[in-house]
């Protein structure tokens, strides 16, 4: 599943196309009697890993979910398009993900603190809502999209491994300073993942994450299965301690 740091990669990718004109729409999740085409692209934003494309009388949301991809230029020859939209001789194309119609105030309902990669995003609020939930496990907590938007599966565990924490930890017995130290690492992390994507070297920079020995102690990285959620966890029994 692509994470935050990869949404936006993909935005980045996608913002040559505002300003510019629809000139043909397809796709299975196309609203009948839709007028999006000859409307012009507004804004491109992103929260966590949802995209949402800003046209005056329309906001498509578009979520890649776990297997879902995209493409420009040219619509590849599968059959999984969900929303294809040609601007000129070029467009953007997504496929095997989810796409919904919403509305302004649905944008202004969303909690733009919680993004971790953005500028708006809040230590406090993140504190604050996990002090809500003190029996979830860390690790639950970091998937949460409600508290960390834009973290996935790589996030966590690297970010858990930085910070000393083991993903198990319950939240009631991790003070402050901790709670910081794990969104510290998280927030860092975040932005290291983004600068490694652009270089195609994101995994060299993992510690944990499909790694067999612990860059630190050289011992065993444990892959188990953690929390609610049951994703997989990757972490060193040694030095990430359990609270």
């Amino acid at each position: 599943m692509p994470e935050g740091p990869t949404i936006i990669l993909m935005k980045d990718d996608l913002q040559k196309f505002v300003g510019e004109k629809v000139t043909d729409v397809n796709g299975t999740e196309i609203p009948k009697n839709s007028k999006i085409n000859g409307e012009i692209l507004r804004e491109i934003k992103t929260f966590g890993k949802q995209t949402f494309l800003i046209f005056d009388t329309i906001i498509f949301k578009v979520h890649l979910m776990m297997f879902g991809s995209y493409s420009l230029h040219k619509r590849k020859d599968i059959d999984t398009l969900r929303l294809g939209l040609t601007f000129k001789d070029e467009g953007m194309y997504f496929y095997t993900c989810v796409v919904k119609v919403v509305d302004e105030s649905f944008l202004s309902k969303i909690n733009w603190e919680a993004d971790i990669m953005s500028k708006k995003w809040s230590d406090e609020k993140a504190i604050e809502k996990m002090h809500q939930h003190p029996e979830m496990m860390i690790c639950d907590a970091l998937m949460n999209q409600d508290i960390f938007a834009g973290v996935g599966n790589i996030i966590k565990n690297e970010a858990l491994f930085r910070a000393g924490i083991h993903p198990q930890s319950s939240i009631k017995n991790l003070s402050e300073s901790k709670l910081k130290k794990i969104i510290k690492e998280t927030i860092d992390y975040g932005f290291e993942f983004l600068k490694y994507k652009r270089t195609d070297t994101l995994s060299k920079t993992f510690h944990v994450y499909h790694r067999n020995k612990c860059p630190k102690c050289g011992e065993e990285i444990i892959k188990k299965e953690t929390g609610k959620s049951k994703r997989m966890s990757f972490f060193c029994e040694t030095d990430q301690k359990l609270y």
